[in-house]
This record gives C-alpha cells, structure tokens and sequence, in this order.
C-alpha cells in the first residue's frame, strides 16, 4: 500500500479570473504540501459544491488527498459561491475560466506543477473540452459519462430528433442555477450575487431550440471535429444504462493521445457507487492513471486493455437492476477484432438471411415509446426501459428463428433501411429487442432518426412523399449475450414518446427493404481483466429532515383520451453535520400527449429548491412549459424566489420558435 497523508480540507478557496470574477473552490490536499508541493486534480462544476455535488465529492476527492494530491473542486463563475453569472453550458468563456484555473494552480507553492483534470457529465465533457484547449500544465484527464459531439449525443437533438430532455435538462438547469450561494462563505454580499444571477439566468431550452441543426453552435465543444487537438492521456469511463453510451468507444478508436476505455453496466453516476452492480475500484483505477501521468511512476497503464467493457447477461425486462450478471471483456484492436453477422427483414415478419422485398406500412401511435425509461438514467428510482411489448404492438418488427448459438453483441448494430414517407416530415425509433421464450421483451439498444436529417445534420431536407429514400441508422453501442434459443427482435415505429417531441403531423411509413448488421464478437464465459473492489472516502455527514422518495404513473384522462406521465422526485431535506446548511429540492415533471394529434403534445415542470440556516431562508420555485402547433414550438418559463417567505424576485420567459422540419 502507498504512503497515506494527512490531509487538510479548504471550504472556500478563492481563485480569481483575469477580469477579476472570483471563484470559489473547495480543497483537499496533503498537510504538508507546501513543503512537498504535490499534482492537483480538477474538477469544474456549475452543481454546487456546498449542497450539490457534496455527498459524492466526500466519497472522491479526500481519497486523492490522503495519497498525495491537491483536489480542487470549482464552482463555475454564476453558480454556488462563486461571482459572475453564466450565460450557457461549455461557453467560450466557462474553458477559458477552466484554463485560468489550471494555469494558476500549476504556480501555486503547494503544488508540482502537473494538472489533471476530471469529471462525469458536464465535468466529463469540459475536461475533453479544455483538454482540446492544450493548457500547457494539464497532462491527464478522467472524463466520465461524456460526449464527443454536443448535438447528435447529448441532451438536445439524438438522431437530429428533438429529444424531449431538451426541456427537461434546461428546466432542471433553471432550477439548479437558482439557488443563492452560502452567506457562511460569501458573507453580506450574498444577496447582491443572489439578484445579479437570477437576473442573468438564461432558461437555456429557449437557446437550443434556436440551433435545431448541427451549425457553429453545437460544433464549438464537440471535440469530434478535432480529435487531434486533445493531447493530455485520456481515460473515459460510461456504462451501459447511461444516455452517454457512445463517447468511450469514439475516444478509443480515434483519439491518438494516450486513451483507454471502460464502460459497465452502469447509470449516471461515478463507478465506485453507481448501480446496477457490479461496481468496481474506481478510485484505485483513477489514482493509476494518476501516478502513471502526473507523478511519472510507472503502473503499466499501456499493458491495459485499449477498451474494456462489461458483457451483459441478456435478462428479463425490469425497470430496475440492482445488478447484473455478466463479465468483462477486453479489446487491443478495437473495433477492428470484430466479425459482422447481417440480417434481412423478411416479408413474413421475419429476420432471414436473404434480401427481400417489403411493402410493410408504419404508422405508430403518439403513445408509443411509453416503455423506454428516463433518456438519462441518473436518480437511482425505477428509470430502466421496461417490457417492450407494449411498444412492439405499435411497430412494425421483424423476429429472429431461436438462435442455435448464444450471440454476444458488443458495439454499435446498424440498421439500413430503404423507405418512403407520405409527409415531408417524419421520425423513426428502432428498437434492438431480446425475446424470451414466453414472449417478455427486453431491449438490448435502440436508435432514433428525423428523416430530414438523412443526409447530415448540417440542415434539415424536407422528403419527397412517396419517394424511395436510403437510409442507415447506428444504434448505441453496448455489449451484450443473447441466450441460445431465444430471439432477436427488430421494432421500427414512427413516433417514441416521452423520449422524443413528435413530428408536427404523424407520418406513413412504407418499409421497402432494410437489412440489420449485428457487430458480434466470439468470448468466454471468464473475466478477461479484474478490478479490486470499490473503495471510498468517509460518506457526507448529514442529518435527514424529510426522506426522499419518488413516484412515476401513468394518467388516462377518460374524457379526452390525453395520456399523461407524471414524474416527482423529492430528493428529501438535510442538514450538513459540518456547516450547518439546510437543502431540500423537489421535481416534477408532467409530459402529455393524445394517441391521435402529435399537436396536443405538451410538457411541464415544476422545481421547488430551498436554503436555510437558523434566521436565513431562501427558496426559489421554477417553472417550464412546452406545446407546439404546425408551425412553431411555444415555450414559457417563471421563476421566483422567496427570501424568509418573501417574493424578492421574479420574472417570466414567452418565445416562439419556427420549426425545422421536426
């Protein structure tokens, strides 16, 4: 075992930018740094480190600490106990403050002068970003739960299809970048930063839905355009029941700085504590790379696997695992070591091994898509794609014979399609499904495509009706064994709601031909690399005031026909043992839509976050609305805050925005 250190920990280390905003930083490190200055680790972050991020940076950051590291955990300019306010994710300005950063901690007495740099989701993708950005101190990131191309594999516009997280991303993001930083850290300025933000805070679905095609916009931060320019040696981490399933395996094949992969079967979170298990040592992994990078010891790093990944067991349709059976495999050649196995559609319904022809009509209902989970699994509740033969009624599908053999399938399955449509506008979701025995229907990847987008996603390009067009469509990446004697199922419809906004008129799909390419791979039943057991810091120590608990049900309106999901998630009050702050936050979201009228279509979110200490309380309650007609999508949005019980502010948000073929 490595010497372990004392450590000490900073609640408010202040770093300030070049235009003189102030940053607030939280740091962990050894005692005797300054004496022998040791890397530091970054990690920069709208979430708030006092209340937002705080239960897993306790579990994280004093573990590099106690083995000689400077953690330093950021709140961005305009969030937390920081100055400023922010105008957008991944702007020029927030990389530039990330730079600043790093620059500045390389100069620092206690430190050596070698930057890493890490962080899952926006953490994740602005250390790729500022990774790009070559600072000259930065010489490792850990990226997890990332993209690599900010419109085609984030939260707006997967398949150039308006994913509906669009809105209930921004709307969480209204609500997060509400709260008003500490007075206990910022002192009797906290009100004046307070009103300046909330003034500022842009309600960021209105900016996305301005940018509906792949233009400058979303090519700024998207690191696919340059994958030279990253230079620091990546590691990059996902998991199978994340929405971010594709960026690991892109990093692998096509970044040319030290880069290697791994993804299990995990959701949104750090492996250490994520589900489903199993979970792995995290944190014994990071600190290899660490060592290997930053201190120049050697841990063999390039004798790992160039990408590592967990096969999962096919299973029974559940929307919850707490873990999942399988083992992990590893690739050197990656994805050049795999054998491609094609499928037909068959005219009888079936998959086959020969080309046919096809004249199979699709016309899906509004509903359909009401088993495929949460976009982006992340609040540890019931957000798993569930059964899918509710959908199956609903899509056209084509089914395998019973396999002779088990198939595992590891990378991205594509789909070629040959089709028309009988409206110049229309989207397809296709579903890779597991058929059990008795017929229950797990899926195994799935793939959206506005068809207007067949040619790119640079612009949009209205269909012909009635004209045959070619199309390929790549599922996500995932890995994969289909037991021996059960099926495949391949389930095309025209509409996936909740997931993603209709189209302003539901289209007529006629399938003409399509063929499936399944990336296979041939592997043992033994693990191929072993990890040691997660490891962890001391949890966050905190009293619960109210226990969180969450509920998802669907809502029949007998009268109109409007089938409504209602989401709340109350994520419950605590109070921090060392501070002495109070949080609590409660969601809810309710997404609406008629079988019939893609046009009745409606969303709406309601965020309540609240603050306090003994004499000091703070709440801002935040609202979103979304409906669209022919022609242009309509979005409101209200905020409010309350200082002890007083409305201090408010102000309310109205846009129109054409649509684009979608």
């Amino acid at each position: 075992m490595s010497h372990l250190y004392e450590i000490k920990e900073l609640p408010d280390m202040e770093i300030f930018m070049p235009d003189g905003c102030r940053l607030s930083a939280r740091v962990w490190m050894p005692e005797n740094a300054q004496q022998h200055p040791v890397p530091a680790i970054l990690e920069f972050l709208p979430y708030r480190k006092r209340d937002g991020t705080t239960a897993r940076d306790c579990l994280t950051h004093p573990y590099f600490a106690k083995h000689g590291y400077a953690c330093i955990r950021v709140d961005m300019r305009g969030n937390g106990d920081s100055e400023g306010v922010m105008e957008d994710e991944y702007t020029q300005q927030e990389l530039e403050d990330a730079v600043a950063t790093i620059n500045w901690l390389a100069t620092q007495n206690w430190c050596s002068g070698e930057v890493g740099m890490m962080g899952i989701s926006w953490g994740g993708f602005n250390a790729l970003q500022v990774a790009a950005l070559q600072p000259k101190a930065l010489k490792a990131i850990i990226t997890l739960c990332s993209t690599v191309d900010r419109y085609a594999d984030d939260i707006h516009y997967k398949g150039g299809c308006l994913l509906n997280e669009n809105l209930g991303w921004g709307a969480t993001m209204w609500a997060y970048s509400s709260r008003p930083p500490d007075p206990a850290l910022v002192g009797d300025a906290w009100r004046k930063l307070w009103l300046e933000r909330l003034e500022a805070e842009p309600f960021l679905p209105i900016t996305w839905l301005r940018h509906q095609n792949r233009d400058a916009y979303w090519r700024h931060g998207s690191i696919c355009e340059n994958y030279s320019a990253v230079k620091a040696a990546t590691l990059a981490i996902g998991g199978w029941g994340d929405a971010y399933k594709n960026a690991v395996s892109h990093l692998v094949e096509n970044l040319r700085a030290p880069v290697k992969g791994i993804v299990g079967p995990w959701v949104h979170k750090y492996p250490h504590f994520a589900v489903p298990e199993p979970r792995i040592g995290f944190l014994q992994e990071a600190l290899r790379w660490w060592d290997h990078w930053l201190k120049n010891c050697d841990q063999n790093i390039e004798q790992d696997p160039d990408y590592t990944v967990y096969l999962m067991e096919g299973v029974r349709p559940k929307t919850w695992y707490e873990s999942r059976a399988g083992h992990w495999i590893a690739e050197t050649n990656w994805p050049n070591s795999l054998q491609h196995h094609t499928l037909h559609l068959q005219s009888d319904h079936r998959l086959g091994m020969n080309a046919a022809k096809l004249s199979e009509v699709v016309k899906s209902p509004q509903t359909c898509g009401a088993t495929s989970g949460e976009y982006c699994a992340i609040w540890l509740g019931p957000e798993m794609p569930g059964d899918q033969r509710g959908d199956d009624a609903f899509s056209a599908c084509f089914t395998s014979e019973p396999l002779q053999e088990q198939m595992d399938i590891v990378g991205a399955p594509k789909l070629q399609l040959r089709l028309s449509s009988d409206k110049p506008a229309a989207q397809i979701a296709v579903r890779l499904n597991h058929i059990h025995p008795d017929g229950a229907a797990t899926r195994i990847t799935y793939g959206v495509l506005n068809l207007a987008h067949r040619n790119g996603h640079e612009k949009s390009e209205a269909l012909i009706p009635g004209t045959d067009i070619d199309i390929e469509l790549a599922l996500d990446q995932i890995a994969y064994r289909v037991p021996k004697g059960h099926t495949i199922r391949v389930a095309i419809s025209t509409s996936y709601w909740p997931l993603l906004w209709p189209v302003a008129e539901a289209a007529e799909i006629t399938l003409k031909g399509g063929a499936l390419d399944l990336p296979l791979r041939k592997s043992g039943d033994a693990d191929e690399r072993q990890f040691l057991p997660p490891e962890t810091a001391d949890p966050w120590r905190i009293a619960q005031l109210r226990a969180p608990k969450n509920s998802r049900r669907h809502i029949t309106n007998m009268e109109t026909g409007e089938v409504t999901l209602e989401i709340i998630d109350d994520f419950g009050s605590a109070r921090d043992l060392e501070h002495g702050l109070i949080h609590g936050s409660i969601a809810r979201e309710w997404w609406t839509i008629h079988p019939d009228d893609p046009l009745c279509a409606s969303a709406r979110t309601h965020w309540t976050c609240e603050n306090s200490r003994e004499g000091w309380v703070t709440r801002t309650e935040t609202f979103a609305n979304m409906t669209s007609d022919l022609t242009h999508f309509h979005l409101t949005a209200r905020l409010e805050a309350y200082e002890n019980e007083q409305l201090i502010f408010e102000k309310d948000l109205s846009e129109s925005l054409p649509r684009d073929l979608r």
